[in-house]
């Protein structure tokens, strides 16, 4: 298993430094086995056990002797997750006699969180600290395949609109299927027409670079089989209903469902789950030109459905919709989907937490269970079919949105819903895929929200 940098496998001649974990509570007991130097240097630092409290502490030649690190919650996988960028570049470990145990695994995949940084465009930084892992431990090479997956959405949300296009999206999936074996089908242009996805085709259309829609399979036909979609707008300008110059600045990032998609289709076939996936990324710029898809026009569905476009700006249901009548004709057992659908579910629950709209209680009973097992946060939202009439249109089955702001985030998935057979278990998140500022293990720009609950969702459905 190949390592980040941010890790160095425990071997023989490995020279690291102590991390001693506490908490308030086991702090003064700690404090009292430390020689009168060390207590010295504590109270000379004023140090104390607050969440998130470190500091470096020399032996009697000044060299490094041990780090101490307080934290307040021993299941939190972000704990320690500051220290890779704040402790001086060298290698540390875990001390197996910390007042605090912590979990090892669950230690390195926040570590790992932690020490990301987007550093494509960047001049060289200096390297982050180095945590001492056994790198042959299965709870271990799990971390890393969890890590992976989120330096994936990470990186691809991260990454400007000029290097992250339809294509590139289409060259990652043609990457995962190269490396795991999969089946790449990718329909572009006007052979989306052809195929009958003809809101893909509407709302990328304009753009220079082809709309298309990627499909990847895999795995045993025997296994249940799983659809995974993701929107994949590489950029939203808002069509002709155009965004602000405030709201289009971080319109890279509303390909982030599809960088979702693509993590779990990886998680899923690097831990080889015993499923059959379809991952589904319709992939487009919502772009301006002269062939623009208008207010107010009218397009027939893959389903059949005729929609009339009440806001160029709502495009990203639109694309979704042809996906999910796709994905639906394959009669999988389950389909989930991710997206950066909607303004309204961040007013709602902040950016921190996605929205989890589903039409089965106990898929949402399964998924929330799986969302606090693994403190990857994810709220349940209603269906409240009631608001179906803002989705009304006088010329159409249906509109993609309506004059009124109230209950956006529903509204959106009232409107997926209607792409998706009643009977068949589905789940939609609406995710935002970003921090806005640095936190702990949460570096500002891209971010993987819900995955971590999806992967677990999944294992805990279909058990090996």
């Amino acid at each position: 298993m190949s390592l980040p940098a941010c890790f160095i496998a425990i071997a023989d001649g490995v020279v690291s430094c102590p991390i001693n974990v506490v908490d308030r509570a086991t702090y003064p007991a700690w404090l009292e086995t430390q020689n009168e130097a060390t207590r010295a240097w504590l109270d000379a630092n004023a140090f104390s056990a607050s969440t998130g409290a470190w500091l470096l502490l020399p032996d009697a030649n000044g060299r490094p002797a041990c780090v101490i690190a307080a934290i307040s919650d021993a299941g939190d996988p972000l704990a320690l997750a500051h220290l890779p960028v704040l402790l001086p570049a060298g290698a540390y470990h875990l001390d197996v006699e910390s007042p605090v145990h912590v979990d090892a695994a669950l230690t390195m995949l926040g570590w790992g969180l932690g020490a990301y940084r987007f550093s494509k465009y960047l001049s060289p930084t200096r390297p982050v600290a180095q945590l001492v892992v056994d790198a042959a431990d299965s709870d271990n090479q799990r971390s890393v395949a969890i890590l992976r997956a989120s330096e994936l959405v990470r990186d691809l949300v991260n990454t400007p609109t000029e290097h992250m296009g339809p294509a590139d999206l289409e060259a990652v999936a043609d990457r995962l299927a190269k490396a795991y074996d999969a089946t790449l089908r990718v329909i572009t242009g006007e052979d989306l027409l052809e195929h009958n996805f003809p809101t893909i085709h509407a709302v990328g259309r304009a753009s220079h670079r082809a709309p298309r829609l990627i499909e990847l399979q895999w795995g045993n036909p025997a296994h249940p089989h799983v659809a995974i979609v993701g929107k994949g707008v590489c950029f939203d300008t808002g069509g002709l209903d155009i965004k602000t110059a405030d709201g289009m600045r971080n319109m890279k990032k509303d390909m982030g469902g599809a960088a979702h998609a693509l993590a779990l289709a990886q998680l899923v076939m690097a831990l080889g789950l015993p499923i059959r996936i379809t991952l589904l990324v319709p992939a487009v710029e919502n772009s301006i030109a002269g062939n623009a898809f208008r207010p107010g026009e009218v397009i027939v569905t893959r389903k059949g459905l005729s929609v009339e476009v009440d806001n160029t700006d709502a495009e990203g249901r639109l694309v979704l919709c042809d996906a999910l009548a796709y994905a639906a004709e394959q009669k999988p057992e389950l389909i989930l989907d991710f997206a950066t659908l909607t303004g309204a579910a961040r007013i709602a629950l902040g950016p921190d937490v996605p929205a989890l709209f589903c039409n089965s209680d106990a898929l949402a009973a399964d998924y929330l269970q799986a969302s606090a097992r693994v403190r990857d946060p994810v709220w349940r939202m209603p269906l409240w079919r009631p608001y179906v009439c803002h989705l009304k249109s006088n010329i159409a089955d249906m509109s993609n949105g309506s004059a009124s702001r109230m209950g956006g985030a529903i509204v959106a998935a009232l409107y997926l819903e209607r792409f998706v057979p009643e009977a068949m278990p589905w789940a939609h998140i609406d995710v935002y895929a970003w921090n806005d500022n640095d936190r702990p293990g949460r570096p500002a720009g891209g971010e993987a929200q819900s995955l971590r609950a999806a992967l677990a969702l999944l294992e805990f459905r279909y058990p090996n």
